[in-house]
Order: C-alpha cells, then sequence, then structure tokens
C-alpha cells in the first residue's frame, strides 16, 4: 500500500475538525485524544495542527512511516 496518497483530498497539516471527518468521530473525542497524546500533534497559538503523518501513525501503529516504502 502506498501510504504516500492516503488522504491525499487533505492538506500536510490537519486541524481537529478534519480529523473528525476521518475518524467518523466527535469533537471531544478528537480533543481528548489530541490532550492525552494518543494523536500526536503540535500546538501552535494555542491551536491543534496535525501533521498528516501523526495521525496514520495512530491509524496504522504497526507502520513505520520514518521509512520509504519499497
Amino acid at each position: 500500500m502506498e501510504y504516500s496518497k492516503l488522504l491525499s483530498n487533505y492538506n500536510d497539516i490537519l486541524l481537529p475538525e478534519d480529523v473528525q471527518k476521518i475518524l467518523h468521530t466527535g469533537r471531544n473525542t478528537v480533543y481528548q485524544y489530541l490532550a492525552d497524546g494518543r494523536i500526536k500533534s503540535l500546538k501552535i497559538g494555542g491551536k491543534y495542527k496535525i501533521p498528516k503523518r501523526y495521525l496514520l501513525e495512530f491509524i496504522y501503529p504497526d507502520i513505520d512511516f520514518t521509512k520509504e516504502p519499497e
């Protein structure tokens, strides 16, 4: 599977609202995942920014996204 094409219709930096749509979950759940670190994120100006790679690591925890695909 070519993971670089996953979520290709989204920007490289996601907002919590994007994560809600992708995971089909509620706002409170997404913010809880961000707050407790289950989904890694950056907080810039008090707002969460989620690099696409961090969300993919959450969805596919057994895959090392730092390696180039074979």
